[in-house]
Parts: structure tokens; C-alpha cells; sequence
């Protein structure tokens, strides 16, 4: 954790926003065959590893992402360690994977950390207000819906999904 924030400290936003998609990754080679550690590479049509300083940041962050939403939280949350520009988008991510390994505490410090860079995020509201309704905290959830509401995200995935896990208790994978 402590790397986490001396990079969040000295990393300067990243110029992607790929966590603000609506819907989830489509499965490709990543988690279909790839090896533990790599990402699939569509144009070099190759797994490629992701220590290898091969893959860029989005790359990363798309790699995790998909293992992520498929059920492979560590490695989701191994590839985020190679990201060098960390943003609201990967703290987001980086929340989902570690609340989705099991570790409610630590992935509701980073849906914090990245409401601090960027308060209005409103998929780092949904997944935090998701991941509230999963403690049986409505309340809580009910606050970050209204947050989203707030702030201009009516309509949007992030409201949908979190008003109908308030209402019907059940939270989604992406």
C-alpha cells in the first residue's frame, strides 16, 4: 500500500479514462489462454508479459481490467502494480479487484483514494456503494447513489447498477 501512494503521489494523471465504461470487457486471449501474468496483444497476435516493459499503460490496465470482471482478481491486481501513471481509473479498478479477492477494507481505502483525485467518479461511487450493500450497509449505498445522482450521473451505468443493487440486494461483476 505504501508503494500505491508514493506512486498516486508522484505519478501525474493518466490521459486514458477507460474505467468510465459502461459495460464489461469482452473475454479475449487474455483470460481464454494466455498465461498467468500476460496480456493478449491483438496486433502482435502473441501473449505478452507483462513484466516484460512490453505492454503500455492502457494495455495493462485493459489486461487487468478483463481478468478482473472474470474472476482472476490477483492477477488483475498484479498486472495494476505494473501501471506507471496511476489515476482514479486504476485506484477504481485496483478497489474492484481487491474487494472482489476479498479484502472489503483495503478496496474501500482505494474507491476513497480515487474519490480524492476525482470526487465525481462514478464508477469508484457505484463499486464503493456495491460494495457497501454487499456489508448490508444501505444507507451507506444509498448516500453514494445520491452522490452519483448528484453530481450529473443520472441515467449512467454506474446509477443503474447501484440503485438496482440497493433495491434488490444483489451487486454486479462489472
Amino acid at each position: 500500500m505504501r508503494i500505491l501512494l508514493a506512486a498516486l503521489c508522484l505519478a501525474p494523471a493518466a490521459a486514458f479514462a477507460a474505467g468510465t465504461s459502461s459495460t464489461p470487457p469482452t473475454q479475449t486471449e487474455t483470460t481464454v489462454t494466455c498465461p498467468e501474468g500476460s496480456v493478449w496483444d491483438a496486433t502482435r497476435g502473441a501473449c505478452i508479459v507483462g513484466q516484460s516493459g512490453a505492454l503500455d499503460d492502457r494495455q495493462l490496465y485493459e489486461g487487468a481490467r478483463e481478468l478482473a470482471y472474470f474472476d482472476r482478481p490477483a492477477e488483475a491486481l498484479a498486472l495494476l502494480d505494473l501501471v506507471a501513471e496511476v489515476d482514479a481509473d486504476v485506484l477504481t479498478l485496483r478497489g474492484f479487484a481487491t474487494r472482489k479477492a476479498g479484502d472489503w477494507e483495503g478496496g474501500a481505502a482505494l474507491y476513497r483514494a480515487a474519490l480524492a483525485l476525482d470526487p465525481d467518479h462514478w464508477q469508484a461511487l457505484s463499486y464503493y456503494g456495491q460494495g457497501l450493500v454487499e456489508r448490508g450497509d444501505l444507507v451507506g449505498a444509498e448516500e453514494k447513489l445520491e452522490l452519483i445522482r448528484a453530481t450529473g450521473g443520472r441515467g449512467t451505468w454506474a446509477e443503474t447498477a447501484l440503485a438496482e443493487a440497493v433495491e434488490t440486494g444483489t451487486t454486479h461483476a462489472y
